[in-house]
């Protein structure tokens, strides 16, 4: 067990995996998860400020620009929050020889690849959102200290918008839906995610060696489409009267171009952490069930 007087500083914690975060993180330490009016990703200088009063032993960033379609519409916006607050964590991170766990994303990828992607792929996005979480990464890189960079991918839960909760919604609502079929990707639970991450936190706090610094991929194995997801998301959920048609991205325009494979190898993180194989299906399966629970 980690060091339960340790100092925990959270941002985003009001998002898919920064909301799962606040439980998962909470018997390593004193958890610390301001919100955007007192801490805003936009303002440099009050994240560093945020740091230096705080002086935490780690410091997990949640916090993200994540609107794809609209990054292309507010590029500085999503760089301010996606690239530059991010160097400036890495920095106010190594000032107080602390850690920073950072998200990343599949997106970072163009998608030309047809075998799963590894941490040693040169990344190459094709949309503004990945460039700037590519950026992000590489500051992050640049500063150095004690970071790792956590990629996931396809991230649901029963927060904010995501595929799942759309799906469901829109199963309510039509008899008759059609999904994209050609773009291929791991999908995560972000409660998953959190227990993952927090597993590594108390990694990090216990041992402190700066040899477990760098980048890794976060999911869950096997992949599936859009369509594969929304069909085992009725199954699950009992919304077999849904019939559902695959379709192409070509039919569905979209700002921002999509990738059309973008699976993640996770097998480092699990080499290096003891992070629990489980497949994509698995996750949904206990994401239906958490979601039974909160019923009852």
């Amino acid at each position: 067990m980690a060091n339960a007087t340790a100092s925990i500083l959270l941002l985003g914690a009001t998002g898919q995996v920064g909301h799962a975060l606040r439980r998962t993180l909470a018997p390593l330490g004193a958890v610390h998860a301001p919100g955007r009016a007192a801490v805003d990703l936009t303002d440099l200088k009050s994240l560093r400020e945020a740091v230096r009063e705080l002086g935490p032993d780690l410091v997990v960033n949640a916090a993200a620009y994540t609107d794809v379609d609209g990054a292309e519409e507010e590029p500085g916006r999503a760089a301010r929050i996606n690239a530059e607050a991010p160097r400036v964590l890495a920095e106010a991170a190594q000032e107080a020889r602390a850690w920073l766990v950072h998200y990343s994303t599949d997106y970072v990828f163009g998608g030309g690849k047809r075998a799963p992607y590894t941490e040693a792929d040169a990344p190459n996005p094709t949309s503004v959102y990945g460039r700037t979480k590519r950026d992000g990464e590489a500051a992050i890189q640049a500063v150095g200290g004690r970071h790792v960079i956590l990629r996931t991918s396809w991230v649901y839960s029963r927060r904010r918008s995501n595929f799942v909760r759309t799906m469901l919604r829109l199963a309510a609502e039509n008899d008759r839906l059609t999904v994209v079929d050609d773009q291929i990707g791991v999908p995560t639970w972000a409660g998953w995610c959190a227990e993952a991450t927090a597993s590594i936190c108390e990694r990090l706090l216990a041992e402190d060696d700066a040899a477990l610094s760098g980048l890794y991929h976060l999911t869950g194995t096997g992949q599936t489409s859009w369509y594969g997801l929304a069909r085992a998301v009725f199954a699950q959920f009992g919304r077999t009267g849904v019939a559902a048609q695959p379709v192409s991205s070509g039919e569905y325009e979209t700002a921002a171009p999509r990738p059309a494979y973008t699976v993640l190898d996770s097998s480092r993180v699990r080499a290096a952490f003891g992070v629990p194989t489980t497949t994509w299906a698995e996750q949904l399966s206990r994401f239906r069930r958490h979601v039974a629970s909160l019923k009852d």
